[in-house]
């Protein structure tokens, strides 16, 4: 099977930090490649992969000002597009923009919807239905207006994440530094329980880094770790007592939160989103409403079997699982499009 993965060029695929788009086109790459498919990745110049790599956009355009984000993205799909009819088909992690080709392309194309960023996006998922061919990553991130294929979770190499049977006594936000993501609200948690908190990720909103959690910070119990790469990630993630995820919005999916659970780390999180189907309550983490409610599930944390934490989020968001739902999906559309032919 030939096929294209189209990713996303704000940054590198696979990201060198934060880039949790870039990451799992990375993982559907190269698990396909490990399943013996010829794969040709669509990404920036400096991405990484046993596949071919095909670009226009040199490196990611957050990381380069002088580009034009919108210009780069119409010459990277394009770039696709053009060469559409070399493929049997093409899964496009690329938001909504290359639906637009769709119906002038042959070549069929599988959506990953990777979460909504807004309402005003809608009018162009509903215009290509029926031909989109849309995959959500939760249950809970599906929207009643469309029709999907199927759900598959997001998968994670999980060779890249080490199980740690003793932790530290620290508490970890591990994520996007934005509202959103509860980064404030995790603060609150810690401090409320008087546990050592450590902040890791991109200070997506600078103006609420400096007004909410920068008063914060000291050398004692609420450090800044910065923005950490995989090494560091890997670290600070299996050492950790247990992650706090207390976000403010319906997450689409939290690859931190499987990420943390691989490393034998309970979560706990906000009950929102597809964290219930991420987490299961009592065994790998607990869901929470408030902040007074995480802090007395910290009373019961250690009651938590790291080991069963590893091996549940092993078998349930592992790249090969993934890669098994994505491939039963593309036999599913190259079926219907062989039938059609006839």
């Amino acid at each position: 099977m030939r096929i294209a993965v189209l990713a996303p060029i704000s940054w590198r695929t696979p990201p060198q930090k934060y880039g949790p788009w870039e990451q799992v086109a990375s993982n559907i790459t190269e698990g396909l490649i490990e399943s013996g498919h010829e794969v040709t990745l669509f990404a920036t110049g400096d991405s990484i992969t046993k596949g071919k790599l095909e670009y226009v956009c040199p490196r990611g355009y957050s990381e380069n000002n002088d580009l034009d984000p919108k210009v780069e993205e119409c010459l990277h799909i394009s770039h696709l597009m053009e060469q559409a009819s070399k493929f049997d088909l093409i899964h496009n992690n690329f938001d909504f923009l290359p639906l637009t080709y769709s119906g002038l392309i042959k070549t069929p194309m599988i959506t990953t919807i990777h979460g909504f960023s807004s309402q005003k996006i809608h009018p162009v998922y509903k215009k290509y239905n029926s031909i989109g061919n849309y995959v959500s990553i939760s249950y809970s991130d599906r929207s009643p207006e469309l029709d999907y294929v199927a759900t598959v979770y997001n998968g994670i190499n999980t060779g890249e994440f080490t199980f740690c049977p003793q932790p530290k006594d620290y508490l970890l936000f591990f994520g996007r530094i934005h509202p959103d993501k509860g980064t404030y609200e995790a603060i609150q948690i810690a401090k409320q329980s008087g546990r050592k908190l450590i902040i890791s990720g991109l200070i997506q909103d600078q103006g609420y880094f400096d007004n909410k959690i920068k008063p914060y910070l000291n050398e004692q119990d609420v450090q800044y770790a910065g923005n950490s790469g995989p090494a560091e990630r890997d670290k600070l993630l299996g050492e950790a007592a247990a992650l706090l995820h207390p976000i403010g919005f319906e997450e689409p999916f939290g690859l931190s939160v499987v990420e943390s659970m691989l490393c034998g780390t309970p979560v706990i999180a906000f009950n929102k989103g597809s964290m219930p189907e991420l987490i299961l309550d009592g065994k790998t983490g607990f869901l929470v409403n408030s902040i007074s409610e995480a802090v007395e599930m910290l009373t019961k944390i250690k009651l938590i079997d790291r080991k069963f934490c590893r091996d549940y989020a092993s078998e349930k968001f592992s790249r090969e699982k993934m890669i098994k739902g994505y491939l039963e999906v593309y036999r599913k559309i190259l079926e219907e499009k062989k039938q059609r032919i006839l």
